[in-house]
């Protein structure tokens, strides 16, 4: 289950995703006695703002076990404050010396959300913490602000942005796919369920031309 609790949200937000069980199935019965390890590990990609996310996490699941961050721009983990007191939760992220991250993902290195074991990859362009989470063998993608439905990539002119670096990164995510993407999982809009390789491909084109 990738639930994206963002969904709806009127204000100024990234999508959060809410990861338990496996990629595609239903979310688990909140209240199963088994429901922990149906669920895997319960991880929030991204925490969002500006909205009561917390209780949106308890719509579905009573307890979680990490919070993994695309990256640390505001919209981002607005309300990570406010998950880490509901669930006393640590964070994961690609630079641990930000006071948003509690744990390191480094490039290369893998974490498990749900039941599925996802890649990490540095992805920088956008901002230089940006990290991409794949799961190959479930074809999922977790693209943050790299890249977005219909070919739209990450803006580059905020504090630390670079459109070169941009776009090695998405040829990067592109290179590493392996053909079997099912699930393209954005920072903001919606998820791509329908031929996500395609909006890769073309974002790597439309990046070049930008």
């Amino acid at each position: 289950m990738i639930e994206n609790l963002a969904a709806g949200v009127q204000a100024f937000t990234s999508n959060a995703f809410l990861v338990a069980g496996e990629p595609g199935a239903d979310s688990p019965p909140r209240n199963d006695a088994n429901d922990a390890n149906d669920a895997g590990r319960r991880v929030l990609v991204d925490a969002g703002s500006n909205f009561d996310v917390v209780a949106r996490i308890g719509e579905h699941v009573e307890d979680l076990d990490a919070v993994v961050l695309t990256h640390t721009h505001p919209d981002h983990v607005g309300n990570l404050a406010a998950v880490r007191d509901a669930f006393d939760v640590e964070t994961w992220g690609f630079d641990a010396s930000l006071d948003q991250v509690d744990n390191e993902l480094p490039d290369g290195g893998t974490v498990t959300m749900g039941t599925a074991e996802y890649e990490v990859l540095h992805t920088p362009g956008h901002k230089d913490d940006h990290l991409c989470l794949y799961a190959p063998e479930a074809g999922v993608l977790f693209a943050g602000d790299l890249i977005f439905q219909n070919g739209g990539f990450g803006r580059t002119d905020l504090a630390e942005g670079d459109r070169d670096a941009l776009i090695r990164s998405i040829d990067r995510v592109r290179e590493r796919l392996d053909g079997d993407l099912r699930e393209m999982h954005v920072g903001h809009g919606p998820s791509v369920l329908d031929a996500p390789g395609e909006h890769v491909e073309l974002a790597v084109r439309s990046a070049r031309m930008g």
